[in-house]
């Protein structure tokens, strides 16, 4: 192998360091001895130790003159070769490495039992694994504010990190583009023959550019989705889309049995985006033109986002599809081997950018082939089989037929794929103390999809796609051994992935036995907290229990941390699962016996979750799940949900006991359970106090403390703030409950600028602080207390700015106060010693616009401390209609439904089915008016403006009739200027909503 080196910093006294015992450094433990002049050979009393740099040479490895990771590969391989007796260790040292190739490992890399091979981060080192170019040399386009860079011919790559943080491809919306949306689809794709404004936009592309633009589709494929399809080509006014990306979208094949649609996409259902087309490019955004135009090199473009500086922002193109990849064989494994205290980062997945795309089916699973792939007998013709066989995402860091290979301290952020996957025969791996952050994919994955029943799938099948190599296991004997068993996922903070394929869930546990997955902290994800099982039960309920089946056993999810989870999409969980659960167990006489089958389930115990963003279950049991354990959990949820435990079709066989819910358990909306035992939970509020918890249940939820530094090292996020209660009767003190992440013992928290009494530290995710006497308890601020930069506009946010755009405000003197405007400008200004600052925003286009100012410390500290407003820029119209799936439009127990050809606007609309169900619309004008349908599944809607007394609207119509996009509320003259118009479902079956017309009189 040969890696490229980079101009890594080398570590002086650090780097002469010999360790000895098997201390993480990376986690900040190990023993340090004296500085040998070369490296050392492993003894009785210790291991062989090696040293590497980026800039490593020659073979010697020693602390003064450390070699590549390619040559420490090498002397590894000598040296367990030569029977090591107490294994190898090889210690990186500070920099980035930046791979020319996978970095893999294989058989041959292995330690023994008890004697891993080590490779590590030396003392105070961050090693950076990197699959990335840093790209140089920039120069700007005259004047435009683009800048461009020639980069290594045949660059491919769906992923830039500016400055360590992703940055978004050009894109914007097709309202942004002032297309009208009047497409017409077909089996090819769409005619824009009634849109004369995007036809011109896409006639004006090269083919090659216009072939490399990507289509994206949030709950095109089911609220659960997130599909994403490139553009072939255009040939007149029609414009083709890739194959079978299409077909996969918009015609999946009917199955039999189904429990739990997998639905297709309207021909006609409009983008919510149009990306990657050069004359998309907004600050902050990039485009790659990769050999349009010949020559030895590629061309990168970039807009710097407000307050960014070319000169100094570290732009990494990444390369590598995968970044480090551990394979071996069932006969001949990969096994004792430990990574620790590194950094996997600036990793790419190019497969969706294929005529594949991403054809979304559940959970970041997508059909590749054809459109009844996975569907196996179920469908006619069958599809593949086994029954749920579809594409996994790319892992930028695999293992397969592995075994005893521990990854802990590390961090995996910035990767473009799934952040870390095991399959195919994997037994007693190790996740422990990581951190998972910025992954466009799922952070975990557990399994192959192709496995569910070993012993029954054709060898060649799970061969062909569920290991790397086929060849390399093509002498395996594929039996129960290749069942992944005893892999235990704990004490990992997993936060902020899904960053790009929004279906991803944190962690995915496919087909496995005795699996742990324990004591993480998972939070601020689009979709699922937990899944187990994907796909599988879709075709079993308790009136079909036995469609599908597989190996799942013994597995247990508990004492993890699940908060802020569902925050896009809709129709998952905290906690997901589907199908099969155990392996039955019949009594002497040879009937089921209920108590050990239930003991060889599921367990789902002592997890704690909260501010579950869907309106469906927090601990979702759905199509075809069946015995399952649930104790000890605890859920709250503010915001209307359906309810804590439940789901859809399930097969049954679930004990739900001893619980703290806040809303009902044993909730299923269709086709019951077989069984459901609910029994002894405990009612809590929505919104509970510090004293409406089990406390010790709070404590042991998430990262134990043995790895608080991991847990208190994260951003400091706040979710949670209970009201005020009393300490004790009569006391006159109250105390608040804050929830959240990167707590530790010294986080300070604040009430109107006022130090708390007391902060007692239950964990990292939860603090209880006492309310000073005389302070408002209900001002609460955590972390360093700055006070929120005031922001006005001379027009006080009503309407008719120009282009240039005045913003003043109130901060802290000294502190800079960041402007961005959602339309991708902003501006920078720092508060003087008055604390008053102003910006100028230019250009700003015509229409609405949120204005938000963020307030950065005089040391470079971010605060949260930030606030907005609302403008138009221009004249607005009299009229202006605005569709339901809007982003100004929040939604609170919604779902989504399109494709209904009944005559909705852009034939989509919202629509709820629980009472209290509510959504919010800010708007600057005169008036608004609310669009439904009318029918007679329907019944009353209440509508307020501005926290006013709210009128109930009857939607049920007096002719019986069915009537679409039609006005059931208006709310006559309002003054000038911002408003907030709230929607809430009363009663009947159903309330929908088809969008808002925001009236300006001023404009008429």
């Amino acid at each position: 192998m040969d890696w490229t080196a980079s101009a890594g910093r080398f570590l002086g006294s650090a780097v002469a360091l010999l360790l000895v015992g098997a201390g993480a450094w990376g986690a900040g433990a190990g023993t340090a001895a004296a500085s040998p002049a070369q490296a050392t050979v492993g003894t009785d009393s210790g291991p062989a130790v090696l040293w590497a740099a980026p800039d490593g040479h020659g073979s010697a490895c020693a602390a003064h003159t450390p070699c590549s990771l390619d040559t420490a590969q090498g002397q590894v391989r000598k040296l367990e070769g030569g029977g090591s007796p107490s294994g190898v260790r090889v210690e990186l040292t500070d920099g980035t490495y930046r791979l020319a190739r996978t970095w893999q490992f294989g058989a041959q890399d292995s330690g023994t039992p008890g004697h891993p091979v080590v490779w590590e981060a030396a003392p105070g080192a961050h090693p950076v694994i990197s699959g990335a170019t840093r790209v140089t040399g920039w120069q700007q386009k005259g004047s435009t504010g683009v800048w461009s860079a020639r980069v290594p011919r045949d660059s491919a790559t769906r992923q830039l990190y500016v400055g360590g943080k992703e940055a978004p491809v050009t894109q914007a919306t097709p309202a942004a583009l002032h297309f009208t949306g009047d497409w017409s689809g077909s089996a090819t794709g769409y005619v824009l023959a009634k849109d004369p404004t995007a036809r011109a936009w896409f006639a004006a592309l090269t083919p090659a550019q216009l072939a490399r633009v990507e289509f994206d589709y949030p709950a095109g494929n089911g609220a659960w989705t997130d599909s994403r399809c490139g553009v072939a080509g255009m040939s007149g006014t029609t414009l083709t889309m890739d194959q079978p990306c299409w077909r996969n979208v918009t015609d999946i094949a009917s199955f039999s049995q189904g429990t739990g649609g997998l639905p297709s996409m309207s021909t006609s259902q409009m983008p919510a985006t149009i990306q990657n087309a050069p004359g998309l490019l907004a600050p902050g955004q990039w485009y790659l033109d990769s050999g349009d135009t010949g020559g030895s090199a590629d061309t990168l473009y970039y807009t710097p986002a407000a307050g960014q500086k070319m000169s100094s922002l570290d732009v990494e193109l990444p390369r590598l599809e995968r970044l480090v990849q551990g394979a071996g064989s069932l006969a001949h494994p990969l096994h004792d081997l430990t990574f620790s205290g590194l950094r996997f980062s600036y990793a790419t997945w190019n497969a969706p950018s294929l005529p594949t795309g991403f054809a979304d089916v559940q959970s970041n699973l997508h059909r590749t082939g054809e459109t009844n792939q996975g569907l196996c007998t179920f469908s006619d013709p069958a599809g593949s089989c086994p029954w749920g066989a579809l594409t996994q995402p790319l892992a930028n860091v695999s293992f397969s037929g592995a075994s005893r290979v521990t990854l802990t301290a590390n961090r995996f952020v910035d990767l473009g794929g799934a952040g870390l996957s095991f399959m195919y025969g994997g037994t007693h791996n190790v996740v422990d103390g990581n951190e998972f952050t910025a992954i466009a994919s799922t952070a975990v994955s557990l399994g192959c999809t192709y496995d569910p029943t070993p012993t029954r799938t054709p060898a060649a099948v799970i061969e062909a796609n569920c290991t790397p190599d086929p060849g390399l296991v093509r002498g395996d004997t594929v039996g129960d051994n290749e069942i992944l068993d005893h892999t235990t996922v704990s004490d990992n903070v997993i936060h902020d992935v899904g960053t790009d394929y929004r279906s991803a869930c944190g962690i995915t546990l496919l087909f496995s036995r005795h699996t742990s997955i324990t004591h993480n902290e998972v939070y601020d994800l689009p979709y699922t907290g937990i899944t187990a099982g994907v796909i599988q039960g879709h075709v079993d309920e308790a009136d079909h229990p036995q469609n599908s089946t597989n190996v799942n056993a013994d597995n247990t999810i508990s004492d993890n941390l699940i908060f802020d989870v569902m925050q896009v999409l809709d129709d998952g969980g905290a906690i997901y699962m589907e199908g099969h659960q155990t392996q039955y167990v019949n009594a002497a006489d040879g009937t089921l016996d209920p108590v050990t089958t239930l003991a060889n389930g599921l367990h789902v115990t002592g997890n704690v979750v909260y501010n579950d963003g869907s309106r469906y279950e927090a601990f979702y049991d759905d199509a075809g799940s069946e015995w399952i354990g649930f104790s000890g959990n605890v859920e709250f949820h503010p915001l209307a949900a359906i309810g804590a435990q439940g789901g859809c079709s399930s097969t049954g066989h679930f004990w739900v006991t001893g619980n703290w819910f806040a809303d009902p358990a044993g909730n299923y909306l269709c086709n019951g359970p077989v069984d459901s035992h609910v029994s002894g939970n405990t009612a809590i509020p929505a919104s509970p106090g510090p004293g409406d918890l089990p406390e010790a249940v709070l404590a042991k939820a998430g990262v134990t403390a043995a790895h608080r530094s991991l847990a208190g090292g994260v951003p400091l996020h706040t979710s949670y703030v209970s009201a005020p209660a009393p300490v004790a009767a009569g006391s006159g003190t109250d105390e608040v409950l804050v929830a959240g992440a990167g707590f530790s013992p010294t986080t300070p928290v604040y009430f109107g600028g006022r130090l708390a009494s007391d902060v007692r530290f239950v964990s990292a995710g939860f603090l209880l602080a006492t309310v000073p006497a005389g302070a408002d308890g209900t001002d609460v601020t955590v972390g360093p207390y700055v006070p929120r930069p005031a922001i006005t506009t001379p027009a006080g946010g009503s309407t008719g700015l120009g282009a240039s755009i005045t913003v003043a405000g109130t901060g802290v003197a000294g502190d800079s106060v960041a402007v961005s405007d959602t339309s991708g400008g902003g501006c920078t200004a720092t508060a003087g010693s008055d604390g008053t600052w102003s910006c100028a925003l230019s250009g700003a286009a015509d229409g609405p616009h949120t204005l938000t100012a963020v307030q950065t410390s005089r040391d470079g500290v971010a605060s949260k401390a930030s606030s907005a407003v609302l403008v138009y820029v221009g004249t607005p119209s009299a009229a202006a209609r605005v569709n339901d799936t809007d982003p100004s439009i929040a939604y609170s127990g919604w779902d989504y439904s399109n494709g209904r050809g009944y005559g909705d606007l852009d034939d989509d609309l919202h629509y709820a089915t629980t009472d209290g169900s509510s959504l919010a619309s800010t708007f600057i004008g005169t008036g608004v008016v609310v669009f439904g349908e009318e029918y007679t599944d329907q019944g009353d809607i209440s509508v307020s403006i501005d926290g006013g007394p709210a009128t109930v609207v009857d939607t049920v119509p007096a002719d019986g009739a069915r009537h679409t996009d039609v006005p059931v509320y208006s709310s006559g003259t309002l003054s000038a200027g911002v408003h907030t118009v709230v929607v809430t479902k009363l009663s009947g079956s159903y309330a929908t909503f088809d969008g808002i017309e925001v009236d300006n009189a001023a404009a008429r």
